[in-house]
């Protein structure tokens, strides 16, 4: 559910929404979800001062929450 939240969140966001790439790595308690996107949309997924990739990460986290696990969103470029 984490991975099609950021998903969709992330290609609502970017102009290249068929190079979103979000790799999930498990743990036991926690997941970290590694989000791509082009490199000319880097900027729209971070935003201002990283308020739209705080925005993102409080999400996901807020979803991982409710699953009983720890979320971490690692924007990559």
């Amino acid at each position: 559910m984490m991975k099609e939240l950021l998903e969709y969140l992330a290609k609502a966001l970017v102009d290249n929404p068929d190079d979103v790439q979000i790799e999930v790595i498990e743990g036991e308690r926690s997941v970290i979800l590694q989000l791509r996107v082009n490199p000319e949309d880097i900027g729209k997924v971070i935003g201002k001062q990283g308020r739209i990739a705080q925005a993102l990460r409080t999400l996901v986290k807020a979803a991982a929450t409710k699953q009983g696990k720890n979320a971490i969103v690692e924007i990559l470029d």
